[in-house]
Formats: structure tokens, C-alpha cells, sequence
């Protein structure tokens, strides 16, 4: 059963192993939970959470496929007690986020987005968009997986020294990367990139207190989870100086599917973050490229092929 939409590719794959696929995108979340007991899996991206109550129905669910990275709308404990294998696919996006992320960067200590509006507008300010290079500065990546890793690599050619802390990940140094620790991040970033999934402990994981140990003024990218950062004290920094810009791929606003803003109150914190000219935002498509969608269809693929169902 296909929740979300994905590449062609991956239907057609299935079909070829022997898999019935059905999409119904009409549906709500009510629909599907009537009938997901009739399927042995489930596509999905974000359309709909699979918690507890709704894979409480599934009785002869057998995989769950996220075509993405993030699997904070999946009740994976659950799912593991009914033998339910969750799979995603954060290998096919990895590249597009960490080419993202430099974009977004470079275009943010370059004035870029800012500059191209004055010249559309006639106006030619050269002094006052003067830029700062990426050679030189120290890179902190925080969460050291697939699009961390794809950053740090990326980065390789613009002469940065590339420092990572992973809770949860050891001896990984390489060419590209210095396995590091946070009190050596809160020293000596300029730059601070996020990549970690969402989960309880990194909600609000960059709040004013975060951003305050850094001994330097520092800007801020973000490519992982909205709510990883606290909007309201991102903004605080942002107009005390503390963070010199950001670059926001995701935002705390988005709803569950990641489709539209949650716009039904917008505080007075994202009204002041869209008036910043020193921040660029983008609407979650750090892993939205042509090519990922293939390569995220065909990851999913090759993993429900290693299940043997």
C-alpha cells in the first residue's frame, strides 16, 4: 500500500518482485486504517503517522518503507514487537542535502539572495555586498550519519577544517572529518551544521543556552528537522549577534507532512526570521533533487529485496 507518493521507479521494482501496490490518494489517515490489515507493507513519507493505534490494525503487515531519512512519524519500538520492519532510505538523499547545504551557505556569506533583489531592482551595491570567504573558517557538524558525512566530504575542496561530535558514533576520522567533542565545537566553530534525526533528545537541541557556549559568534545551518532548533532563541541570537546568519532548510512550522507551514498562527518569531536579510530559507528540499527521488525509490527497493519476504 502506497501512502505517499514516490518515484515510479519503486512501483514498478515491486511489481516486478511479486507485490500488489495500491495507492489511494484520496485517502486520509482513517481510510488507510481501515484497510491496512490486507497489506504485507506500507509506503510512506510523511502523509501520516504510524503510531500505535494505527499499526495496532496492521495484523499482517510484514515492512515498512520511509522514503526518506527521518522516521519520527513511525512507531519503530511497536513495530518491532509485531515484526514489523521499518526501512528508509537516508543513503538516497545524502548527497543532494550536503550539496544543498553548501549552496545555502555559500549564497548566505556571499549576499547572494540579497544582491540578486538589488539588481533586479537597478540597484548595484557592491561595497555593501561584500563578502566572506568559506576557506579558513572551522566547520562543526553535529550528527555524523549519511548527510553528515556527505557535508563533511563535500566540503573537502573549499580549504575548511571540518570538526564532528555523534553521540552515538566513534573512531570516524577520515580526509574529510576530525572526530571531535562538543566542548572543542563550542571553542572553535564558526560554523555549526546540523544532522540529526528528531527524536526527544534533540528536540529543541539548539535553544539560547546551546548557542551561547560557543566562544565565537557563529552561523547556523540547517538541513535535519525543524524543531531541532528553538525558532524564538534562533532569532534572539540572530538579532544580538550572537549568530551571524542562518541558513534553514526546515522549520518548527512545518506540518506533518512536510507539504505547507502550520500557518494557522504564525508567532511573532517567524514573522521577524522571513524579514532577515541574513538568513536563507528554503522549504525542506535539501534532499529534493531529481536524482534523489530515483535514488531514495531504488534504495527502498534493493531493501525490502534483502528482507526475502
Amino acid at each position: 500500500m502506497f501512502i505517499d507518493t514516490a518515484h515510479p521507479i519503486l512501483k514498478s521494482e515491486l511489481e516486478k518482485d511479486g507485490f500488489q501496490c495500491d495507492e489511494f490518494p484520496a485517502y486520509v489517515r482513517n481510510d488507510y486504517k481501515k484497510i491496512v490489515r490486507d497489506y504485507a507493507g506500507i509506503i510512506i513519507r510523511s502523509k501520516v503517522k504510524l503510531d500505535e493505534d494505527f499499526l495496532s490494525e496492521a495484523l499482517n503487515l510484514r515492512f515498512i518503507g520511509r522514503v526518506g531519512a527521518g522516521m519520527e512519524n513511525i512507531d519503530i519500538e511497536f513495530a518491532k514487537e509485531k515484526n514489523i520492519a521499518c526501512i528508509n532510505a537516508p543513503e538516497g538523499n545524502r548527497d543532494a542535502v550536503g550539496e544543498q547545504a553548501i549552496g545555502m551557505l555559500l549564497s548566505l556569506l556571499n549576499n547572494l539572495l540579497v544582491a540578486d533583489q538589488q539588481v533586479r531592482k537597478g540597484i548595484w551595491e557592491r561595497e555593501q555586498n561584500r563578502g566572506y570567504e568559506l576557506g579558513g573558517k572551522i566547520i562543526g557538524i553535529i550528527g555524523y550519519g549519511n548527510t553528515g558525512s556527505a557535508f563533511a566530504k563535500k566540503l573537502s575542496g573549499f580549504d575548511v577544517r571540518v570538526l564532528a561530535y555523534d553521540k552515538y558514533k566513534f573512531d570516524y576520522s577520515d580526509n574529510y572529518v576530525e572526530e571531535s567533542n562538543m566542548g572543542t565545537l563550542f571553542e572553535k566553530c564558526d560554523i555549526l551544521s546540523l544532522h540529526v534525526p528528531l527524536t526527544e533528545e534533540t528536540h529543541y537541541l539548539v535553544d539560547h543556552e546551546y548557542l551561547n557556549r560557543f566562544k565565537k559568534p557563529i552561523y547556523v545551518v540547517n538541513t535535519s528537522r525543524g524543531k531541532v532548533v528553538n525558532t524564538r532563541d534562533l532569532v534572539t541570537n540572530l538579532e544580538n549577534g550572537k549568530v551571524l546568519g542562518a541558513c534553514l532548510d526546515v522549520l518548527e512550522y512545518e506540518g506533518l507532512s512536510f507539504e505547507s507551514l502550520d500557518n494557522e498562527q504564525f508567532p511573532d518569531t517567524f514573522h521577524k526570521l522571513i524579514g532577515m536579510q541574513h538568513v536563507v530559507l528554503s522549504p525542506h528540499i535539501a534532499g529534493w533533487t531529481h536524482e534523489s527521488n530515483y535514488k531514495l525509490a531504488m534504495t527502498i527497493v534493493e531493501k525490502v529485496r534483502r528482507l526475502n519476504l
